[in-house]
């Protein structure tokens, strides 16, 4: 006997969003301040620019501080900052580092990203990664010693500046980096003034299998219902990998297909509760806040002059956004001036007196967070989107 597939529309997907997001209209705090389980809620932080990764996790929880997300990184170690999906730079909660890792390492490696001659050999990535591992066990080097160690330990051939990055070259070993993160053996320092660091986390991968299911799981948790392209392009596999992925879960009961306005879509086995509920809530998310770049379908986030101001050639993260009603509608930057900070407000939308005062309330937030006095400005942003 078949089963009707169970139908969510837009309004009831992006509530649950938000609400499980912490940004709806009245978040729930975090138990004891508890940033990791923020991070965890979040399916990871993105940290990139680092001031935008500790705005992004505190505002999801209610007084916390930048200084409270650093605290957490460096000081208790809840926190890790490392390479995750896509192979940017992410926070990622430490007692879950394992889990990650082994969900990370499933990923199929690139193979078509450098010239035929400027690759690694399964070889040489084997000793690019014991060298690795080796260099920065107990502690912590700055990325020119780490290259250093690394063509000493490995063999002059990995330090050979052939691979093209930001308008130089940079040595071959480097596109291992990612890997290195992955395989548990490099993860960032706590930093030497401006220079960054790495150390060896010593964090050995779970099993594979059981931790890409649980990956999965939690990201439809946060995000879903989601497709397996979607999935795809977030953690950075390929449309066909992520097609393999579902089927191997769905066949599992793992995860299970749901309705979503038409299409097709996913969310883990049993999480099916969706309230009657309309979005609501006004936040200003930072740089690269994983709600605009995971959440799908792109259009119902960004819709009509979002999708022109808000996004970069399609991508998302580019810039800050106003979020109104689990919609952008606008998008904001901040200027400081030592202890004192410009929020200027795009709203794509003419702010009436409610909206405008959750703006206010939001900039104010902001200011909390990062440490400054914030001062709110409605007008065109002007700066242009982050590279």
């Amino acid at each position: 006997m078949s089963t009707k597939t169970m139908t969510v529309d837009w309004q009831r997907v992006s509530a649950r969003r938000l609400a499980r997001a912490g940004l709806a209209a009245e978040p729930k705090p975090s138990a004891d301040s508890d940033l990791a389980a923020t991070v965890a809620s979040m399916a990871g932080a993105h940290a990139q620019i680092m001031s935008a990764a500790e705005l992004s996790v505190a505002i999801r929880a209610p007084g916390a501080t930048a200084v409270d997300v650093r605290d957490a990184l460096w000081t208790k170690g809840t926190l890790t900052k490392t390479f995750g999906p896509r192979g940017t730079v992410h926070l990622l909660p430490t007692a879950e580092l394992s889990t990650w890792l082994g969900a990370l390492s499933a990923l199929p490696p690139i193979t078509d990203r450098f010239a035929p001659d400027v690759r690694l050999t399964p070889d040489q990535l084997d000793s690019v990664l014991t060298a690795v591992a080796s260099a920065l066990t107990d502690t912590e080097l700055t990325t020119e010693e780490l290259d250093a160690a690394v063509g000493d330990l490995a063999g002059p051939w990995a330090i050979d500046e052939v691979m093209p990055a930001f308008q130089t070259m940079w040595p071959r070993w480097r596109q291992a980096m990612a890997m290195a993160a992955h395989r548990g053996v490099l993860c960032f320092g706590t930093g030497r003034g401006r220079k960054v660091t790495y150390m060896n986390p010593e964090v050995k991968p779970a099993d594979t299998d059981e931790a890409l299911t649980t990956v999965v799981r939690d990201y439809l948790w946060a995000y879903g219902p989601a497709t397996p392209p979607q999935f795809a392009k977030w953690f950075g596999g390929t449309p066909a990998w992520g097609a393999k992925v579902f089927g191997g879960l769905a066949d599992a009961g793992s995860i299970e297909e749901i309705d979503f306005d038409g299409t097709v879509a996913w969310v883990a086995a049993g999480d099916t509760g969706f309230d009657d509920a309309e979005p609501r809530g006004v936040r200003l998310l930072p740089y690269f806040d994983v709600y605009g770049i995971a959440g799908q379908p792109r259009d119902r986030l960004f819709p009509g002059r979002a999708a022109e101001r808000a996004l970069n050639r399609g991508q998302a993260g580019n810039r800050p956004v106003l979020l109104v009603e689990g919609v952008v509608d606008g998008i904001w930057h901040l200027k400081r001036a030592g202890r004192r900070a410009t929020v200027t407000v795009e709203a794509f939308i003419t702010p009436n007196r409610a909206l405008t005062a959750a703006i206010e309330e939001q900039a104010a937030r902001v200011g909390e967070i990062l440490g400054v006095t914030a001062e709110l400005v409605l007008g065109e942003v002007e700066a242009g989107p982050h590279a």
